[in-house]
């Protein structure tokens, strides 16, 4: 009884760790500028601390990991000015919030 309890837990997590491995093992990057206000995973420039601290959306100091390889593609709504935007690898000067 002992030993088909023992392996219908093992089986139980075996099969619970297949469900989660493909999500965890997709390779992720971070993205600056990509994130909505308050959204960002960390990063969000002087006078904030991390992870949803960012002032404005898209702020270029903030950061949020995307799918790696679609950082550079995302579409984004152009700035007030017309100007366009994209997602970078780096840090960016564009939409930070003064001090």
């Amino acid at each position: 009884m002992t030993s088909r309890f023992v392996f219908g837990a093992s089986l139980a997590c075996a099969l619970g760790a297949m469900a989660v491995t493909p999500v965890m093992a997709e390779e992720m990057e971070k993205c600056f500028g990509v994130a909505l206000a308050g959204q960002n995973d960390c990063a969000a420039g002087p006078g904030t601390t991390c992870a949803g601290t960012s002032k404005v959306d898209y702020q270029g100091n903030a950061w949020k990991l995307v799918p790696a390889g679609t950082c550079l593609t995302m579409e984004l709504p152009a700035a007030e000015d017309g100007m366009a935007r994209s997602g970078s690898l780096e840090a960016l000067e564009r939409d930070v919030p003064e001090a």
